[in-house]
């Protein structure tokens, strides 16, 4: 019983390692494998949704704006991240947009350099969750910021899960596997953290959803599976569209 826990201990700060720049101590030997890491991916966002609330809250509360507060707030969980997820979605918009087949669209997704097509969609998610946050930054909850948080770390975990991987190497291919119970802990926090927030919960949880599995089904078709890149493009749009749907309520 020990021995599994602290496995599973070492598989979430592996999580933490990969999808934060967060600090988490030193993996003991033997060290797990993406693949026995990927479920505690939805868990990433208990931390990151808390510390934009917070850093919201804070702003807001030595007197800034709302929208500055936002702009704050959602830096921080960028820092956070280092830009995990926006690097992604950038690639996904330069090599959807600008590659003129399969192979063309991955060659141009391994270019650090941003285009023209990346650009405009940071700038259209930036501003949008923004505005959104801005909205909502009075009433908005923490279960409600984690929730966005989890739950498109979630929907990125199905898109691991459900899509082949686009390269035979990579993130894609490094943490793909057999799904087994590795929904488990990230959907049973989501489902809490919904009911918690109520009828708004519900709807980051469907529209979300359908969110991401539009992003992943073009994926899929475009570029043949999932990347690197691919899941953190669907985790920003699935995290857009959950400050959206707040918004809108």
């Amino acid at each position: 019983m020990t021995g599994t826990l602290l496995r599973r201990i070492d598989q979430a700060r592996l999580a933490i390692m990969l999808l934060t720049r967060i600090p988490a101590g030193r993996l003991r030997e033997p060290v797990p494998s993406l693949a026995q890491a990927r479920w505690a991916f939805p868990l990433v966002g208990l931390i990151v949704g808390t510390i934009l609330w917070a850093v919201l809250h804070a702003a807001m509360a030595v007197g800034l704006g709302l929208l500055p507060a936002a702009l704050i707030g959602l830096g921080a969980a960028t820092l956070a991240t280092g830009g995990l997820h926006h690097d992604g979605l950038a690639d996904v918009a330069d090599g959807i947009g600008g590659g003129k087949d399969r192979e063309d669209r991955l060659r141009i997704m391994r270019d650090s350099r941003i285009g023209s097509y990346g650009a405009l969609a940071l700038i259209l998610a930036v501003f949008a969750s923004a505005a959104a946050l801005a909205e909502i930054a009075d009433g908005l909850s923490l279960a409600a910021a984690v929730l966005v948080a989890v739950w498109s770390r979630q929907s990125m975990l199905a898109a691991l899960i459900l899509l082949p991987p686009a390269r035979p190497d990579g993130l894609g291919r490094g943490a793909a596997g057999q799904a087994g119970s590795v929904w488990a802990a990230g959907l049973v926090l989501s489902v809490v953290l919904a009911a918690v927030v109520g009828w708004p919960g519900l709807w980051i949880l469907a529209v979300g959803a359908a969110v991401a599995f539009g992003t992943a089904a073009l994926a899929r078709r475009r570029l043949g599976g999932q990347t690197g890149d691919v899941l953190g493009a669907v985790q920003l749009a699935t995290e857009v569209t959950g400050w959206l749907v707040l918004s809108a309520w």
